[in-house]
């Protein structure tokens, strides 16, 4: 018997639920999403030397290419979060994963550098899509206390995806070239887009904070459980936030809190990202020429991604229960470690491992700066708020690997680069902890965005 229409607060619904084999379906499809990304990202950094030698690339062309490839991210974190914010999260996140499919095979055929370094900005547009719309997207599925750790588990798929490039170019480069690679990648990330498109929905929260479809809504959450007493032509309603209104303005990200909040999430970011980003362009290629063999130096850096990925989730679990303080302790204990190498003051018997260490703390505590992006914004902006941070951050991505050409092409020696890369953590510690000042404890997600969008 069909009962009379009702209004439903979609916040108290959501928040009130545990994850179902729904969510956990979801999250693993967007881990798939951010992991091929990952893998799509990494490996210049490991087929470098390979297209080094094929293609008579030198450093500072290698330091171009990849820095197109963030470029690219930057761009294309704008534009397609934009159009996410618009059109949806699900039709956006399938076109970035089969444009960056179909993006990484043709770079494969890519047999000169101007070929080269255009793939690579057209691929970093599609990747930069991509990924923000993913964190948005399950964080508008999921309860507060739990987004943090979602969001964590799903970067953490980018960070195996690049680790995942470095086994994955030593089982291929030797035998079919560094072209082999980019046509596995493209490969997987085209079975990967194929998935997303067959099991994919759309955020129920997007839908309601633009008002449209309210069937489609309706049929979402049947899907999150059947159980669920909700009928298409039930009023969905967020009482969390207010309703925005129009679409989205930069002014959006500044209000109240989110006036300090965004540009240190920003800076934080950036910092972070060009330690990152410096590290992934030419790790495999400074231990190589710290006279470490090239597959041992592709699967130190391997090693040290993968590590970075548990930490990362790990870091954000104790950071949740202790506070952004215990994030910025990790932090903090990098910059020692990086400057120790970096002038030669660690023993040549434990060099790797400290190496490895490093590597670990300087990508988990990446994660954890991620982690707090998506969750200080209301839904109607989520995604364009994601894209500006990553957009922004993401600069220092660009910088890095120009960076590092730099100093590789003016003799510096290579292991000079990890003392001079301190700098970044150390930015990012302070980051953290005006952070959580500001904060002053955890607070839900949503109030805080709640009070940003009245205010």
């Amino acid at each position: 018997m069909t009962r009379a229409a009702r209004t439903i607060d979609l916040a108290t619904l959501l928040e009130g639920r545990r994850l179902t084999g729904f969510n956990y379906l979801l999250i693993a499809l967007s881990w798939l999403v951010t992991m091929f990304d990952g893998l799509d990202m990494m490996m210049m950094s490991f087929t470098a030397p390979y297209m080094q030698e094929e293609l008579h690339l030198d450093d500072i062309q290698i330091g171009n290419t990849f820095s197109a490839g963030t470029l690219g991210m930057v761009i294309g974190g704008l534009i397609f979060t934009y159009v996410g914010d618009r059109i949806g999260r699900r039709p956006t996140i399938i076109f970035c994963t089969l444009a960056f499919g179909i993006l990484t095979m043709l770079t494969g055929f890519a047999t000169s550098y101007p070929a080269l370094l255009a793939l690579r900005l057209l691929d970093g547009l599609a990747i930069g899509g991509a990924l923000p719309l993913a964190w948005a997207l399950n964080v508008e599925f999921v309860p507060n206390k739990q987004r943090a750790t979602v969001v964590a588990f799903i970067m953490m798929g980018f960070s195996i995806g690049s680790g995942l490039a470095a086994p994955l170019t030593n089982w291929i480069a030797p035998i079919h070239g560094w072209e082999g690679v980019y046509f596995a990648g493209g490969f997987g990330s085209l079975l990967c887009a194929l998935a997303i498109a067959i099991f994919l929905p759309e955020s129920p929260r997007f839908l309601v904070s633009r008002g449209i479809k309210p069937h489609l809504v309706s049929a979402t959450l049947k899907r999150v459980d059947p159980t669920l007493d909700i009928q298409p032509d039930d009023h969905f309603i967020l009482g969390d936030e207010a309703r925005k209104q129009g679409n989205f303005r930069f002014g959006d990200l500044f209000k109240g809190n989110l006036r300090l909040l965004t540009p240190i999430i920003w800076i934080g970011y950036g910092a972070s990202a060009l330690g990152i980003f410096f590290k992934s362009a030419f790790g495999p290629t400074i231990l190589e020429r710290m006279d470490i063999p090239r597959e041992v130096a592709a699967n130190v850096s391997a090693i040290g991604a993968l590590a970075g990925a548990i930490a990362g989730v790990v870091i954000m679990r104790l950071s949740a229960r202790f506070g952004l303080r215990f994030a910025a302790a990790c932090t903090i204990l990098i910059v020692p470690m990086a400057v120790a190498v970096g002038m030669e003051w660690v023993p040549s018997n434990i060099l790797l491992p400290v190496i490895v260490v490093q590597s670990m703390l300087v990508g988990g505590c990446h994660t954890a700066i991620i982690s707090q992006l998506a969750l200080y914004y209301p839904s109607a902006i989520r995604a364009s708020a994601g894209g500006w941070a990553s957009a922004i951050g993401k600069m220092g991505g660009v910088i890095g690997p120009l960076i590092g050409a730099a100093i590789l092409a003016h003799g510096i020696p290579a292991v000079r680069t990890y003392a001079i890369a301190a700098i970044c953590p150390l930015i990012l510690f302070l980051s953290i902890v005006a952070i959580s000042v500001l904060i002053r404890r955890p607070e839900p997600a949503e109030a805080i965005s709640g009070r940003a969008a009245t205010a």
